[in-house]
């Protein structure tokens, strides 16, 4: 028994490797890392910043797993690199979830949500991370147009209807159809561009 043992104190967790390595590891002072917003789940174990000002994209996903892991009609989702964040508090308090296979280990897609108040804090994919804009603390109309969602995802499962006039795809983005109230311009591009695919494989011979 160590001295924390004998005094009651909970003895310190091991480092594990997935903690040394990005999104989770702990930026150094030395390391620069400007935090530029500030997040945290809904107990505030979790907490975590932001050096990114604006997500490389924000979506709105209706796929039937998104609506039953958040219990909501979609989710909102924005992109970030591994090394954006920084976990300034409750990185060991976290846990995974493998929707494809249905256990919790930490194996890439995963979900990953706070321990305590079971708080989704985010996707973890093998090369970026989907972050949910509701945890960050948006002080301004500023930073909410910066995380403000570009499109839909996965359209065709919705389970209600949002004519805010953004692109919506049936399935992902810029590999789907877009449908309903799609901008036409947008749907007008997606055609020709699609047409000029078929035609570049109808000339090497690849449409058979």
């Amino acid at each position: 028994m160590d001295a924390k043992e004998a005094r009651g104190e909970q003895p310190e967790k091991p480092v594990e490797d997935w903690q040394k390595r990005a999104p989770y590891k702990i930026h150094e002072k030395n390391e620069n890392f400007k935090a530029r917003y500030e997040a945290s789940c809904h107990c505030g174990k979790v907490q975590y910043q932001l050096s990114r000002e604006e997500p490389l994209d924000s979506k709105l996903c209706h796929c039937t797993t998104c609506q039953t892991q958040h219990a909501a009609p979609f989710q909102w989702a924005a992109i970030f690199h591994k090394d954006d964040i920084n976990f300034s508090n409750g990185h060991h308090d976290l846990e995974w979830y493998d929707p494809s296979e249905k256990s919790i280990e930490h194996k890439l897609p995963c979900k990953v949500r706070c321990s305590f108040c079971h708080s989704p804090i985010m996707d973890e994919g093998r090369n970026m991370i989907l972050l949910f804009p509701s945890l960050v603390h948006l002080k301004n109309d500023e930073d909410k147009a910066n995380f403000k969602p570009r499109c839909h995802m996965f359209y065709g499962q919705r389970v209600m209807d949002i004519p805010d006039g953004l692109p919506k795809w049936s399935g992902l983005n810029d590999t789907s159809d877009l449908i309903e109230d799609s901008p036409p311009e947008l749907v007008r591009e997606n055609e020709r561009k699609r047409e000029a695919e078929r035609k570049e494989k109808f000339e090497k011979g690849e449409n058979k």
